[in-house]
């Protein structure tokens, strides 16, 4: 029912109109004070480092070169926090779980996803000094380009002088930005159907499977390892706190990491494989780290 050249129109509405309102909105409404928590901010991005990685060193091969390896790293780095771990979590865990979270989307969404876009762009480097310049090149302007980092900047920048959009144009980017979970949730979908309808051979499961178990059992594992050490040594961490960044890593993988890799042309139907089965398996795996967490 859906032209496969509608697919594009869809992930430029959603990366370019709906998440970045989506993402103005969490910064421009979260006090300025706890989107510069050093502490979570800190253990947060050392973990999201040693996943991206962890990742690309693991699925590097023959076939996966630098965009796909580190587009699927930032699926195993990057849980489904914007959609599913702000209200999961203000349920389970109270408002006060609100604040630690937009730190860590603002890990993800700023530094993390800039890294593997960066990186993505490597696969220019052949060629010895030129080549590695090229490949900068293109790293910084694959970065510039992101919209979503710069969303999250703007926000904070209107959270930190009390900034309020005109309320026609405010209600017409929160809108948007309730538009953009579903509708990249659909785009999802028909990135999924369309990779069964034109690929020319299959994806093996080895390309995804893994990658979403780690998205699933060491991310959260290691955030929790590390955050205990934090704690040991001083940090000024709170346990609660602690346990809501565990509770976040323990989400699936972020769905808007398709769009990207859409926009960047890596392999999409791996992607969305990767965030699929994550997605399933969450119904068992988030379940047990609640349980075993709170």
């Amino acid at each position: 029912m859906l032209p496969l050249d509608a697919i594009g129109g869809l992930n430029g509405f959603v990366l370019f109109f709906a998440l970045p309102c989506m993402l103005y909105r969490f910064g421009s409404t979260t006090p300025i004070a706890q989107l510069l928590d050093a502490s979570v901010l800190g253990v947060y991005l050392l973990c999201a480092l040693v996943m991206v990685a962890f990742a690309v060193a693991m699925t590097m091969n023959e076939r996966i070169r630098w965009n796909d390896a580190s587009l699927g790293a930032l699926v195993a780095a990057f849980p489904n926090t914007g959609f599913m771990g702000v209200p999961l979590l203000a349920t389970l865990m109270g408002p006060k779980s609100v604040g630690p979270v937009i730190v860590l989307i603002v890990v993800d969404m700023v530094v993390t996803s800039s890294l593997c876009i960066a990186l993505s762009r490597l696969d220019g480097a052949q060629g010895g000094l030129k080549g590695a310049l090229v490949a900068a090149r293109k790293a910084l302007a694959g970065v510039a380009t992101n919209p979503m980092p710069w969303a999250i900047l703007l926000g904070g920048v209107a959270s930190a002088v009390d900034f309020q959009l005109p309320k026609p144009l405010e209600k017409t980017a929160w809108l948007l930005a309730d538009a953009a979970s579903p509708v990249a949730l659909f785009t999802i979908g028909a990135v999924l159907a369309r990779a069964q309808m034109t690929v020319d051979h299959p994806t093996p499961w080895t390309d995804y499977v893994p990658v979403a178990l780690l998205k699933l059992f060491l991310h959260p594992l290691l955030v929790l390892a590390v955050g205990v050490a934090a704690i040991q040594v001083g940090v000024p961490l709170e346990r609660y706190t602690l346990t809501v960044m565990v509770l976040v890593a323990a989400l699936p993988s972020a769905s808007n990491v398709s769009l990207l890799a859409e926009r960047f042309q890596a392999d999409t139907g791996r992607i969305a494989r990767i965030i699929l089965v994550s997605t399933v398996a969450a119904f068992f795996t988030f379940s047990g780290a609640v349980a075993l967490m709170t």
